[in-house]
């Protein structure tokens, strides 16, 4: 072989070596330019959610890549992991220590008794006034105080009608003539006398006694109080005057204070038990006449007009009455009531969902059945909720946070608890600024806050504590969850360590994080 053959071999072995190298150089760099999450999340076959800096978590990616806000790659939050639906993982052990105990959301039908007081009034239904047709005087009374009882048919007053004796006269006079004229007359004074205030009764007993008769005798029309007295011996009376206001106490009203929220429950209808303090061993029943419509705005109460039955005149006007109300029944879904926390703008239940884990619910809160509360809205039946140790687990668990917001307002318990717990660390000391209180370190990753590892800066409480401290030292520290105003998470403790590594934080790789 001469010398060119051999020297082209050389040539041509040396250019594919090159191009392979080449190639693989490429797929090499294209392989490390993948991310290690990433790399990481389709070896484990779990499927990835989204991306996020955890720095950031209320920011999230569709893929993969690097942090637009830190020096630091994208974290997966992974399908399997738990949902950010404001739920917590309590461990049985934990939750037996607290006393923690669950009663079941029930639906039953029942039928509501209502508690309410009021206050008797006469029935002005049964109310009448007794008033004269035509002028006259008072000659005789015989009810001369108020609130005297009277019965169907008592006497009352005598009155003399000056306009009766004349009008009486020329009808009996007409009624002894036979002509035709004289019948049509007397028909139209008959009448007359009807006009002038006159029953049946009494122009019958005028024309059998054939005498006239100005003098009359008004007698009460029903049986009750005499509540009203405008007739005194002597006076003289005009027409339409009132003389006697009389009320029935057969039956009586009682006026009751019935709460706003529990109106929907009454009927008119219903039935009633009345009890008053002067007979404490005796029940009176009514029933429901009618509910009135207005509302007393002082007390926010509906007012229903209860009519009670009053045979023996037991119950007067102006005693307090208690009583119970039957209600319509419906069917409701109850709690026990302790489980509802009521934080004043919303009501909160505990729903243990099983295996440790609890979440919290708004409910629409109903009327309450002695220990049960009614739950119009947030629960189903066979739900279970906590009914003690709630305010234990809120403690236990953190809990407050997951309160304090609606679920799904977009971020982890863990990241809202992150805002009010210490965090721990540890790591180097990369430079100190005592004068403005600032330090820069290398730290390890923080698991709590789901930090990498990265090199940034933070702040002291305290900035005496950067005393003694030169680059290269290690230290532990402890520092809170949410940045200053000045956007520095701030040290509260900040103390020597024994020299450690620090794997994975890529010291010395060339990249250094900023602050967040």
């Amino acid at each position: 072989m001469n010398r060119s053959i051999f020297a082209a071999i050389v040539l041509a072995t040396a250019i594919a070596g090159a191009g392979a190298g080449y190639w693989y150089a490429t797929k090499r760099a294209a392989h490390d330019s993948v991310p290690a999450a990433s790399a990481d999340a389709r070896e484990s076959g779990r499927r990835v959610l989204y991306w996020y800096d955890p720095m950031y978590p209320q920011s999230r990616f569709d893929k993969p890549g690097k942090s637009p806000f830190m020096d630091m790659q994208l974290v997966p939050k992974y399908a399997d992991e738990a949902a950010d639906d404001g739920s917590v993982t309590i461990s049985p052990r934990v939750a037996q220590s607290l006393g923690v105990r669950t009663a079941e959301a029930r639906r039953e039908s029942l039928e509501l008794k209502l508690t309410a007081v009021g206050s008797i009034e006469y029935n002005e239904r049964s109310v009448v006034l007794v008033q004269p047709r035509a002028n006259g005087f008072i000659e005789k009374l015989y009810v001369r105080a108020p609130l005297d009882a009277v019965r169907a048919g008592d006497p009352l007053v005598d009155i003399l009608f000056p306009d009766w004796a004349a009008a009486q006269e020329e009808f009996l006079l007409l009624r002894k003539r036979s002509d035709p004229a004289s019948r049509e007359l007397a028909s139209a004074a008959r009448q007359r006398l009807t006009l002038l205030g006159m029953s049946d009764e009494q122009i019958a007993t005028l024309e059998s006694e054939g005498k006239a008769r100005p003098r009359v005798v008004l007698r009460a029309p029903v049986s009750g109080v005499v509540v009203e007295l405008g007739a005194r011996e002597g006076m003289t009376v005009t027409s339409g005057s009132t003389l006697f206001r009389i009320a029935g106490i057969a039956t009586v009203w009682v006026v009751a204070q019935v709460p706003e929220a529990q109106a929907a429950f009454l009927a008119p209808g219903g039935r009633v038990e009345a009890r008053v303090p002067a007979y404490p061993g005796e029940a009176f029943a009514g029933r429901v006449s009618a509910i009135l419509p207005e509302i007393n705005a002082a007390v926010r109460s509906v007012r229903a007009r209860i009519e009670v039955a009053n045979p023996t005149g037991k119950l007067k006007p102006g005693m307090y009455a208690t009583l119970v109300l039957a209600a319509q029944g419906r069917e409701v879904l109850l709690v026990p009531a302790e489980a509802v926390i009521r934080t004043g703008e919303r009501s909160v239940v505990i729903l243990a969902e099983g295996e440790g884990t609890f979440r919290a619910v708004d409910v629409e809160v109903g009327v309450e059945y002695g220990t049960d509360a009614e739950i119009r809205k947030g629960l189903k039946p066979g739900d279970r909720v906590v009914v003690s140790g709630q305010f234990l687990i809120d403690s236990e668990a953190s809990l407050r946070s997951t309160l304090g917001r609606l679920p799904g307002a977009g971020e982890t318990v863990a990241a809202t608890h992150a805002e009010h717990a210490l965090h721990r660390g540890r790591g180097r000391v990369a430079s100190t600024d005592p004068a403005r209180g600032l330090i820069e370190l290398e730290h390890e990753p923080i698991p709590t806050l789901k930090w990498p590892s990265m090199t940034m800066p933070f702040a002291v409480a305290d900035r005496k504590s950067l005393a003694g401290m030169k680059p290269g030292d290690a230290v532990e520290f402890d520092f809170r969850g949410q940045p200053n105003r000045e956007g520095y998470y701030v040290i509260e403790r900040i103390a020597p360590s024994p020299a450690h590594s620090l794997p994975g934080t890529g010291i010395g790789a060339g990249s250094r994080g900023g602050r967040p």
